[in-house]
């Protein structure tokens, strides 16, 4: 069993409120949560069941840093297992998906099956008579390590923990309402793409967390009236405070009296789109939802921005680099016109989007402002209060001080 390393550190009396610089910049934090929390009590996002409609198809991702391959199996069972070759360690495959009866590593042509078993060793045998493995060597001892699978609502989870509660329960009732809402028939994908960031990855899962930043930092949502504070909406949490969901109501925007009025440095309500079909769309939900994003600790958020739906996967690189990997959706019953909206509001996010571009840029100068701190430095984080209360209000941090206690409780810290 491997070691988790220690952590010199020692989290500030005052509690959710202080989070210490230290956790986006030291080498052996960023080892022990590959242990501690990845491997913990915790659910991982490994993809969609409909990336993997038939039997033998599989796609790889990360939990964490490690590589993991999920396939579909012949009898249609999904499982997962790490893409680590039981003989030298190598990857045993490079694909990003496709189809396969048999993933064979290319070191040393060791094979393994859809459930990641051993079923062929190269030269097991020897070569007219010599060498080969000993006689005592089992096939069922040297098998991909494999991780528990769950799914819900098509989205496919994974756990190296034996203990941790079905994700129907982990998700908790709030979470699973939103989820549902969203995945309630089957779905599409659009299509794919990542973005490298430089900085650690919880600076990203604070950010996309945070409803304090979305009308202040992103022109685009203030400006055009896609996300506002004087919008119906709330910021949910889960009852330990792992999960969230913060949602917003555009029809009910009323900036009349309000600090949009003033002197809002990065608000401007006099803006003209020159083509506002960019942000036309159709009511989407009987709920009048417009935008909500859905956030599982530790790793990944779903989202409805407008029309557009997807799923947003951050994966830890190093200590100071991380990669968000967007998965963009429709539903498989819209029709084409439906579907063309969703493709052009998409180009509001991602790496170049006109609402997303400002958050890699951002979060890179955290990481670089936060160089040379010391251990007692710490980010402040008392918008709204201490707790991690559900409320309607969201200037508010309640959302992100509820990762922080998820974080603290599975660190140990």
């Amino acid at each position: 069993m491997v070691e988790t390393p220690a952590i010199d550190f020692e989290w500030p009396a005052k509690g959710l409120t202080r989070i210490p610089y230290q956790l986006f910049n030291d080498q052996n934090i960023y080892d022990a949560e590959q242990h501690r929390l990845f491997r913990g009590e915790t659910w991982h996002y490994l993809g969609l069941g409909i990336e993997l409609p038939s039997p033998g198809d599989f796609k790889t991702t990360f939990l964490g840093e490690t590589p993991i391959i999920v396939c579909r199996d012949k009898n249609g069972e999904l499982n997962a297992f790490v893409n680590r070759c039981a003989h030298r360690g190598a990857m045993v495959c490079h694909h990003q998906s496709g189809n396969r009866k048999v993933f064979t590593c290319p070191y040393h042509n060791w094979s393994f099956d859809q459930k990641g078993n051993l079923v062929g060793v190269a030269f097991r045998n020897g070569v007219r008579g010599e060498g080969g493995m000993p006689a005592s060597f089992n096939l069922a001892d040297h098998g991909l390590e494999t991780l528990r699978v769950d799914v819900f609502h098509d989205v496919i989870f994974g756990t190296f923990s034996n203990c941790v509660a079905p994700v129907e329960t982990y998700l908790g009732p709030d979470l699973r309402h939103h989820i549902s809402r969203v995945f309630n028939r089957p779905m599409k994908v659009l299509g794919h793409y990542s973005q490298f960031f430089r900085n650690n990855w919880k600076m990203y899962m604070e950010n996309v967390r945070d409803p304090y930043h979305a009308s202040i930092l992103h022109l685009f949502f203030g400006s055009f009236g896609l996300s506002r504070h004087t919008m119906d909406g709330a910021a949910l949490l889960d009852e330990r405070g792992w999960h969230s969901v913060v949602y917003t109501k555009r029809a009910t925007d009323d900036i009349r009296g309000s600090e949009y009025e003033g002197d809002l440095p990065s608000v401007k309500t006099g803006l003209v789109l020159e083509d506002p079909s960019l942000i036309a769309g159709w009511p989407e939900f009987d709920d009048k939802i417009t935008n909500c994003l859905m956030t599982v600790f530790p790793s990944v958020t779903f989202q409805q921005i407008s029309n557009c739906l997807g799923v947003r996967h951050i994966v830890p690189r190093s200590v100071d680099t991380s990669e968000l990997f967007w998965t963009l959706l429709g539903y498989a019953d819209e029709d084409e016109k439906q579907t063309r909206i969703r493709i052009k509001q998409s180009n509001l996010y991602g790496p170049a989007g006109l609402v997303a571009l400002e958050d890699g840029a951002v979060t890179n100068m955290v990481q670089r402002g936060i160089l040379g701190a010391d251990k007692d430095e710490a980010s402040i984080v008392e918008l709204g209060g201490e707790g991690y209360e559900s409320g309607t209000n969201r200037v508010t941090e309640t959302v992100l001080r509820g990762f922080w206690k998820a974080y603290r409780e599975t660190m140990g810290v």
